[in-house]
Order: C-alpha cells, then sequence, then structure tokens
C-alpha cells in the first residue's frame, strides 16, 4: 500500500477498480491501464508491453475476487478471506520507497509478482487495516435495489448500507411506499 503526500489512497483505488470491473466484468486493458494511471501507477509501467491483455484478464479476475470480499457483510467471514488472500498472495512485509512515493508498506511478492497477485495481496493489506482500525467492516456494497456499488464507510458512527444519500433515500421512500401499500391492503 503506498500512500503518498499527494493524496494516494490504495483504499480508493481498490474500490474504484473492484467498482469498474464490477460494472464491466470486460473492462479493456486501455481503461484498466487509464485508472490505474489516475491512481499513480507509473506510465511506463502502463504500455501495451508491461500491462498486457493477459494481465489485464489476471487484473479483471483478481478484482472480481476482491469484490466479493467487499460485498462481505459478516466481519469473521471478510477477516478469514482477507486472511486467505494473505496465505496465498502476500510476502513478508516490507518498507519501501520508489516513483516520489514517501516510505511505505509492501506485502506483494516484488517483481516476481503478477497484477492480480499485487492488487490481491495489496487489497487484503488496505481492507485489514480498515477493519482493525474501526474495528468493523468500513466497506460495502450498496444495499439499495438494483445498485450493488462499492463504495468505503469509514467515517464514524454506524456501518454504512448504502452507497450515497441518494440510494439511501431512494430505499427509504421504497420502503414507506410498501409498508403504506400494505396497511392499504390489509385495512380493506
Amino acid at each position: 500500500m503506498d500512500d503518498s503526500a499527494q493524496g494516494f489512497s490504495a483504499d480508493r483505488r481498490l474500490i474504484d477498480l473492484a467498482e469498474a470491473v464490477r460494472v464491466d466484468p470486460g473492462l479493456p486493458r486501455a481503461e484498466l491501464a487509464a485508472l490505474l494511471a489516475r491512481h499513480g501507477e507509473h506510465p511506463a509501467d502502463l504500455t501495451e508491453e508491461a500491462f498486457t491483455d493477459a494481465d489485464a484478464a489476471e487484473l479483471r479476475a483478481a478484482a472480481r475476487r476482491i469484490g466479493a470480499v467487499l460485498a462481505e457483510t459478516d466481519e469473521d467471514r471478510a477477516a478469514e478471506a482477507l486472511n486467505e488472500l494473505f496465505a496465498h498472495y502476500a510476502a513478508p512485509p516490507r518498507l519501501t520507497r520508489h516513483g516520489g512515493h514517501p516510505w511505505h508498506l509492501h506485502v506483494d511478492r516484488g517483481e516476481q509478482a503478477g497484477w492480480g497477485e499485487w492488487f490481491l495481496a495489496s487489497g487484503a493489506l488496505a481492507l485489514s487495516r480498515l477493519l482493525t482500525e474501526y474495528g468493523r467492516i468500513a466497506w460495502g456494497a450498496c444495499a439499495a435495489g438494483g445498485c450493488g456499488r462499492f463504495f468505503l464507510g469509514a467515517g464514524p458512527g454506524s456501518a454504512r448500507r448504502y452507497c450515497s444519500a441518494t440510494c439511501a433515500t431512494r430505499a427509504r421512500v421504497a420502503a414507506h411506499r410498501r409498508r403504506k401499500r400494505a396497511e392499504v391492503t390489509e385495512g380493506r
């Protein structure tokens, strides 16, 4: 995970990548590369030679796997899933500094890790940090019908269920209308 003074967020990268693949499971290599570039990946690492179609396929599969963790609502199952990712994809933690970033922690296998392994190891680290920092799942998939968008809910207060105020309001209004219809039906 490489958080820099310029505001890099491994958490945000994780959510954005998993969400992009959730919306478009066949997200093209070029769009994945553009997304990674927006999150600070070096352009030389995203050329067609350095980030191939096979790499993109591996990264899409990893994003789907992280998406399953993001959709998990039970803390114990989320922790088990994260431990499984660490067991299969992580290496001992090491501090590194590269690309203008300050010192930061990596748990991937370094140069020998493919894009998918890198994403799974760094994603497990980011989510584990949130779980331990907040003492609860601080992410989710929107509970509003027809949405499912991934979000970070790492603020004070109770755990979030919706990706936005819009989805929360839409769900509340729909529940209110269902209750009113039920009252009318029962009153007949």
